[in-house]
């Protein structure tokens, strides 16, 4: 059963508007999570806010927003100053202007979101917008406040539905120059890339969800599962130091023998 709505309100296009609910596309519901507790008495820690100086609690009336301006000197905020500069709808998606798909990199994705008709009256305003971005093969942009902020979203046809991701603003992604700008450019030998893409190919395969599980998910529920019947915790591994590789080796060899060995598995 698909998880409950968190938002819900209108997606509109100009003079085009229909009701919508939206769900986040991923979960951690089946994370294994802790709580910190009191060895003592094996209640629960609650965490409060201190003040720095005083070592006092603070109550949740007095906490205010501030931006540091110097050392030990701040600039306060009040509620409703930051609320004065949050987009004056917060239940309309208004797609502002349209892209083409392939122009928005990937890291500039933050949080996928699953967008649905709330209205089977609306739908067909839902369906003809999914459709003609289809065809156009453009993706919309807008603004929305989600997670008590304001922030920049994409909304991308997907099969029979769409998409709205959430986009990390312009100073929230580095520049890659500053990290991949001293890398020689320079082309590998064409005999070393025919190598290369031989070995790749060996090792290609049919993506499948099944490649990416966790596997200190299932080890930390085996502990609790023998905790829970009273069973010894299990002794821990010992993790040898891996070696650290030679930085002096034939690429052309190590290729060669990478392929042999590809070769050899698939065989067995």
């Amino acid at each position: 059963m698909a998880p409950r709505s968190f938002w819900k309100g209108y997606l509109k296009l100009s003079l085009v508007t229909c009701p919508v609910a939206m769900a986040p596309a991923t979960t951690e519901s089946e994370k294994v999570r802790f709580h910190t507790l009191n060895r003592k008495t094996g209640n629960r820690i609650v965490s409060r806010y201190v003040d720095s100086v005083t070592g006092k609690a603070v109550d949740e009336d007095d906490e205010v927003k501030g931006y540091e301006r110097g050392e030990n000197e701040f600039v306060i905020l009040e509620d409703e100053e930051l609320d004065a500069v949050a987009l004056e709808s917060t239940r309309t998606i208004d797609i502002e202007m349209f892209v083409p798909r392939d122009s928005i990199e990937w890291i500039w994705f933050d949080t996928p979101h699953y967008l649905t008709p709330d209205d089977p009256v609306g739908e067909e305003a839902y369906c003809v917008i999914r459709d003609a971005m289809v065809a156009t093969g453009m993706v919309g942009i807008s603004r929305l406040v989600m997670y008590r902020r304001e922030r920049a979203v994409m909304l991308e046809p997907r099969g029979r539905g769409i998409v709205l991701w959430t986009l990390r603003f312009g100073d929230e992604v580095r520049d890659e120059q500053d990290y991949f700008g001293d890398i020689e450019r320079q082309s590998a030998e064409p005999t070393l890339m025919t190598l290369m893409e031989k070995l790749i190919d060996k090792q290609k395969k049919p993506w499948n969800p099944s490649m990416v599980t966790d596997p200190i998910q299932q080890k930390l529920l085996d502990i609790i599962a023998s905790k829970k019947k009273g069973r010894k915790r299990p002794a821990k591994v010992k993790v040898e130091e891996e070696a650290a590789p030679s930085n002096v080796i034939n690429i052309m060899d190590a290729l060669r023998k990478s392929i042999s060995q590809e070769t050899r598995t698939k065989k067995r």
